[in-house]
């Protein structure tokens, strides 16, 4: 993981508005969201592994899944996720539920960040500042 400093800390956002102008550039909310925090993900690279620009937020008036809920943002990071080639070891198949966990387990999910795409984070981060702080 990679902090990126940037302007947007603790800077408050309608989160409606902010999805409405991040998803055009390529953000989407991480699916590990949770009532009260939650990141835009930004992913740069997928060749192998994951590289994202994550951009925290954390709710400081209603819950994320409210109308009208208000973030603030945390400080911007560079993530690396380097998943498994082939099957999954402990991969289950549910025998109630009839489900099955078709994902393989990170085989590094704190993976070193590759230097190529450092300057690219830097700069979603700079394109970031120039559009929310207008």
């Amino acid at each position: 993981m990679i902090e990126l400093p940037s302007k947007l800390e603790g800077q408050h956002f309608q989160l409606y508005k902010l999805e409405q102008l991040l998803k055009p550039l390529g953000y989407d909310i991480g699916g590990n969201w949770d009532y009260d925090h939650g990141y835009f993900d930004y992913k740069i690279d997928d060749e192998v592994g994951y590289q994202f620009l994550r951009v925290p937020f954390a709710s400081v008036d209603g819950q994320l899944d409210s109308r009208g809920a208000t973030v603030e943002f945390g400080r911007p990071f560079l993530l690396s996720h380097k998943y498994q080639r082939g099957l999954d070891d402990h991969a289950s198949t549910g025998t109630f539920s009839g489900t099955t966990n078709q994902f393989s387990e990170p085989q590094d999910p704190d993976a070193s960040f590759p230097e190529e795409y450092v300057s690219v984070g830097v700069e979603l981060v700079k394109e970031l500042e120039d559009q929310l702080l207008r």
